[in-house]
């Protein structure tokens, strides 16, 4: 066990125990298992409310809580965000249409540890360009979990992210960002999905956060609506999300939300 773990860090960035790691795979694998679950019921005609009444019945059932219900006056067992909603999106009577794009994010708290991730399905038949949007944005996750390190910075792994996405001439949002967690929602850090390599914090064993690039195909701006959650990009691009939390360990990254049937990417061929 590393002696100094349990402590803050000047930024106020927790390092868990050992022990932790455990906690946060259980609620991790619950979250990842019902996105799996609900693959086969995203449909052309489906509701997004109907997908989200479906989650809630799935974290009541494993004996779970919903981290989203109640928080801050939401309402809902998810965030779900359609084509150009890039997050936060409600859930509702919308039906989905063909060649609809759409990010689900999920979190569970399990034990008092939350277990947060998210990632894209499509209903009918994908287009081109959305496939390319999709995979571009699963891939900058990947190379930004790829950066996680201890020694190195949060710096290294915006800068992953970003300089991938940007050689494919998409962009990155820069309003929203991953963060910390573990028995909290949300804290310190901030994990920005751009950046220079070599700045902010450092990486250490035992730090908990979610990686989450959300990516355009147009430009980065966004603005949210009047109900004060849905973003959406500023120019009506398509948009595209992919969420894991994970803990840095000695040799790199450990995904506590991995999808246990393999349907993490792609979600629609699966």
């Amino acid at each position: 066990m590393n002696k100094h773990r349990g402590r803050l860090t000047r930024e106020g960035i927790r390092i868990h125990e050992d022990s932790d790691f455990a906690g946060m795979h259980k609620a991790g694998e619950l979250a990842a298992r019902i996105l799996d679950e609900i693959a086969d019921h995203v449909f052309v005609g489906q509701s997004t409310g109907a997908l989200d009444k479906m989650i809630e019945d799935k974290v009541n059932a494993a004996g779970a809580k919903s981290a989203t219900i109640g928080y801050k006056g939401y309402r809902h067992a998810s965030c779900i965000s359609v084509n150009h909603v890039v997050c936060h999106g409600i859930p509702g009577d919308k039906l989905l249409k063909d060649g609809d794009i759409l990010n689900v994010d999920v979190t569970v708290i399990v034990d008092g540890w939350f277990g947060d991730t998210s990632r894209m399905y499509v209903a009918g038949k994908l287009s081109r360009k959305a496939e390319r949007l999709i995979q571009i944005t699963h891939d900058s996750l990947m190379k930004g979990i790829e950066a996680v390190k201890p020694g190195k910075t949060f710096g290294d792994i915006g800068h992953a992210i970003q300089s991938f996405v940007e050689a494919h001439r998409m962009s990155v949002v820069r309003d929203f960002c991953g963060h910390g967690l573990g028995r909290v929602f949300h804290s310190p850090p901030n994990v920005l999905h751009y950046g220079r390599p070599g700045t902010g914090p450092v990486l250490e064993e035992g730090m908990f956060f979610t990686i989450e690039p959300m990516v355009n195909l147009g430009r980065p701006e966004t603005k949210v609506l009047a109900d004060d959650w849905t973003a959406v990009t500023r120019d009506k691009s398509l948009s595209a999300q992919f969420e894991h939390s994970i803990g840095v360990t000695a040799n790199g990254a450990e995904i506590f939300t991995l999808s246990p049937a393999g349907r993490f990417y792609p979600t629609w061929t699966a």
